[in-house]
């Protein structure tokens, strides 16, 4: 049996992108070990067909090569081939170091040597998922699509200690790590959160970062009654299990987006200045609302932090009850 072991991408909604990779190299007998930075381990873990993972000591952006030897120097002799998903030098060090025999990955920042299999950069912004499962070396199929899957006590742990019940509560994400120019206004986040609540008195949790804190809070205050604030008062694991033991989700294009989606969860994504075809949220439960036609804005997408004109049309243009009625046309499918 062949022993794998993956380098993972550093951002969440990359890592459930590389989900299918991961089934396509499990499928065919690699027994995989994910090696990722803390905080998308979690997202692994909701991988039934990755064994172990492995917990990256380093912080964003930085070498650390001392650490990386070391870690290397416990994984020597282990492995017998790596899939190196970031296109960075840096994350193709370890399997370097630890001297495992087939190292594959894309070019990237060049990288002779450390990887012995380097398939050619993509040109432009490439789908994740096909550009993460190109690395297990067979063609791309256009139903594959990222499954993640939690023990049923575990949604029941979180959905117990947040003081809902599963299925019985909506999730947002109002946040992006990104930017600004990424994220749905506020204001609208607390008029979808009050008709929501208004209808059956159903709670809306407010999800995302310590970052994001505040811009829930402001939602919440905003929304009175309708929103409990769990931004940066859970660990990724519980955010991840309350989403995937919600009614359904409405979000920015963002990582806890891709979660939602690997769960099959009913979604409503709202789009500005990113772009659908690159990272959309693949589930048949999905509705996507990108305004790009519609406003025939020239800069959509411009794939920015923040609104070079100030004005984030492509955003506040998409209105409540337009996300209201995209979330309740998601709820009438099943999941699949």
């Amino acid at each position: 049996m062949t022993r794998s072991l993956v380098i993972a991408p550093q951002w969440i909604g990359d890592a459930v992108m590389s989900e299918p990779l991961l089934a396509r190299l499990a499928a065919r007998g690699e027994t995989l070990a994910v090696a990722a930075l803390p905080w998308v381990a979690p997202v692994y873990r909701a991988m039934p067909q990755v064994r172990e993972v492995i917990e990256l000591p380093f912080a964003h952006g930085r070498l650390d090569w001392a650490a990386r030897r070391r870690i290397a120097a416990t994984l020597r002799g282990r492995f017998d081939v790596a899939y190196v998903l970031p296109n960075s030098i840096k994350s193709a060090l370890i399997p370097w170091f630890a001297g495992i025999p087939r190292r594959i990955g894309y070019r990237g920042e060049g990288r002779w040597g450390l990887l012995n299999q380097r398939l050619p950069n993509a040109a432009g912004r490439p789908p994740m998922v096909a550009f993460y499962a190109a690395l297990s070396g067979e063609p791309a199929r256009a139903d594959e699509r990222p499954r993640m899957a939690f023990e049923p006590g575990i949604v029941q742990a979180a959905t117990r200690s947040a003081g809902v019940e599963p299925g019985r509560y909506w999730a947002f994400a109002p946040g992006a790590e990104y930017g600004p120019a990424k994220c749905w206004p506020a204001a609208h986040y607390a008029e979808l959160a009050r008709a929501l609540h208004a209808a059956d008195g159903t709670p809306v949790l407010l999800l995302g970062s310590g970052k994001e804190a505040e811009l829930a809070a402001t939602i919440a205050d905003a929304a009175p009654g309708a929103c409990r604030v769990m931004a940066g008062q859970t660990s990724l694991m519980d955010a991840m299990a309350l989403i995937a033991g919600a009614r359904g989700l409405v979000s920015n294009d963002s990582g806890l987006m891709h979660v939602a989606a690997a769960f099959g969860l009913a979604q409503v994504a709202v789009f500005g200045s990113t772009s659908p075809e690159h990272t959309p949220p693949l589930n048949p439960r999905a509705r996507v609302l990108w305004l790009k036609d519609e406003l025939q804005l020239d800069c959509m997408p411009c794939f920015e932090r923040s609104c070079r004109y100030g004005h984030t049309r492509c955003l506040t243009e998409v209105a409540p009850q337009r996300v209201q009625a995209a979330l309740a046309d998601a709820l009438g499918l099943q999941r699949g």
